[in-house]
């Protein structure tokens, strides 16, 4: 089966889907989107991925689409393309007009486009030895928290990394204040106990993370929302990254000083394994 893409209402191999170049997602990055991934053939937390589409759609003031619609385009575009494990990617743009600053959304229509391909795994010795991490300085704009199609400041960080032979980047403020990674939220573990970024509009309200803290309290571990510095987060005994394709990803070293001893922590691999366990019930 090719992979497959779907563009306002009809399905098509990816090598024949196009949009207009006056879309204002492709002009002013005016578009947000999603990423559901597949696990043993059942999408893992379709309602919530779309209850945070919706969000994004209302901040953006974005003209009205239907969630039911959505739904079953996804569902028709997974169903289609036949893959136990796959990514669907959903983008929604504000529509297509002459390129000005200015928009009318009364003679705007989102344009909705899909893509459904194999998950790109990572590498197991990524996840049985854990990766490595740089910091850099949070430069994004200041709504986060909107999943948007606005993530120039994120690929050049991730390029920035592999350039300096790491994995991954965070992002941290002036101040030393932990934001997130690329495209994951942030947990630190220290004496037993889990931190991550409180819900602001300064990071992404991760799915996976949202998750993750449910496991939490199930497992009784203890957790607690509020910021941390990065000499926090060097200091701990734990660290680990989270999100729809990442998972649960152990870091072991963060700007090449090593995390706790070095290697990947029991809190980090349960929280995986009770997660992948959840992904294919």
């Amino acid at each position: 089966m090719p992979e497959l893409a779907y563009v306002n209402g009809k399905i098509l191999p990816i090598s024949e889907a196009v949009v207009s170049i006056e879309d204002r997602g492709y002009q002013f990055a005016d578009a947000i989107y999603e990423v559901i991934a597949s696990d043993n053939g059942r999408l893992f937390c379709l309602d919530h991925h779309l209850e945070r589409l919706e969000r994004s759609m209302v901040a953006l003031h974005y003209p009205p689409v239907s969630l039911a619609e959505i739904e079953s385009a996804v569902r028709s575009l997974f169903d289609q393309a036949a893959l136990p494990r796959a990514a669907v990617y959903i983008q929604i743009s504000r529509g297509v007009a002459p390129r000005n600053h200015a928009y009318d959304n009364s003679t705007l229509r989102p344009q909705i486009v899909m893509t459904v391909r194999p998950i790109q795994e990572a590498p197991a010795s990524k996840r049985e030895k854990g990766i490595s991490v740089i910091s850099v300085i949070d430069n994004r704009w200041g709504r986060c928290d909107i999943k948007t199609v606005q993530l120039l400041p994120n690929a050049m960080a991730k390029q920035k990394a592999l350039d300096c032979g790491a994995d991954d980047a965070v992002f941290v403020t002036e101040d030393g204040i932990v934001r997130e990674g690329t495209s994951s939220n942030l947990f630190i573990v220290s004496d037993g106990t889990l931190y991550t970024h409180p819900l602001t509009p300064e990071i992404l309200p991760g799915i996976t993370r949202r998750v993750v803290l449910d496991i939490c309290r199930k497992l009784r571990y203890p957790v607690i929302e509020q910021f941390f510095t990065l000499e926090e987060a060097h200091a701990a005994d734990e660290v680990f990254l989270t999100g729809t394709i990442a998972e649960v990803m152990p870091v072991v070293t963060i700007d090449d000083e090593p995390v706790g001893d070095g290697s990947v922590g029991d809190i980090s691999r349960s929280l995986y394994e009770e997660l992948k366990r959840r992904m294919r019930a």
